[in-house]
């Protein structure tokens, strides 16, 4: 499929979805928001995708909505507007292919979204993130969502209240991202995270991500009974015979296709 605000890749079971607006550093505006909504469906219904990693091409990861597109509209617009540029934090918690965030200068407002929205994250040292719509006169609303679920309340709300940057230190600090690496090496570093996903089953990647999300909102005690049921299902597919198979007899595992 032909985009205009992205490019798409797929290679070794990975497929790459990379911002290109890089001299608007690769903000949101509408158009992106849905070719990203469409790029992440489509990996997530081809069998041949196993990881997802989400690039800004340029000198920014991403700098935010395109403020371009704020005036002009009423109360309902505004709704629909901005539920179109937050549908992507929803659909990767409901996707089973894992999403990788790989991050370089700069993720502010709807770029800390994708950060914190993303399964796991991996920046370049100097790299900054920040919830900096309170600065113009806005708030990072879509943002505080996954934000307050990745760091807890108070930094969250600190990140929110303040508009503030951090570095990609102290982003690793509070559990924002997973690790920090050289600028030079954040390809490396984004792919070799990314190929311990893949090496694995997908069908257990898939379902087992799946179970994450919907148990995070679960009563405790609920919790355990629905991942319970999940993983009796998950134990009665091909792949996991196929794993325990394997690992007896001391070979590598031959998954099947999700």
């Amino acid at each position: 499929m032909a985009y205009e605000t992205i490019e798409t890749e797929l290679r070794d079971y990975v497929g790459f979805i990379n911002f290109n607006r890089p001299d608007q550093l690769n903000t949101f505006n509408s158009t992106l928001a849905g070719e990203f909504n469409q790029a992440l469906a489509d990996f997530e219904e081809d069998t041949a995708v196993r990881a997802i990693v989400v690039r800004g091409k340029g000198k920014a990861f991403c700098a935010g909505i395109d403020v371009n597109e704020l005036a002009g509209k009423n109360g309902l617009d505004y709704y629909l507007w901005v539920s179109h540029m937050e549908e992507m934090s929803v659909r990767i918690s409901k996707m089973g292919t894992p999403v990788i965030a790989s991050v370089q200068d700069l993720a502010v407002a709807n770029g800390i979204a994708i950060v914190a929205s993303a399964d796991l994250a991996v920046a370049a040292q100097g790299a900054r993130f920040g919830a900096t719509a309170v600065n113009v006169g806005l708030f990072c609303m879509g943002p505080a969502v996954a934000l307050s679920r990745n760091i807890g309340r108070k930094k969250a709300l600190e990140l929110l209240l303040t508009g503030e940057m951090i570095d990609a230190e102290e982003a690793w600090r509070i559990g924002l991202i997973n690790n920090v690496v050289p600028g030079e090496s954040l390809e490396s570093e984004t792919l070799a995270l990314a190929g311990k996903i893949t090496a694995k089953s997908p069908l257990a990647v898939n379902l087992g991500k799946k179970s994450f999300y919907k148990m995070q909102d679960l009563e405790y005690e609920k919790a355990y009974e629905m991942v319970n049921n999940h993983f009796a299902l998950l134990c009665s597919t091909e792949d996991a015979h196929e794993g325990v198979n394997a690992f007896l007899n001391k070979r590598s595992p031959e998954w099947k296709l999700r």
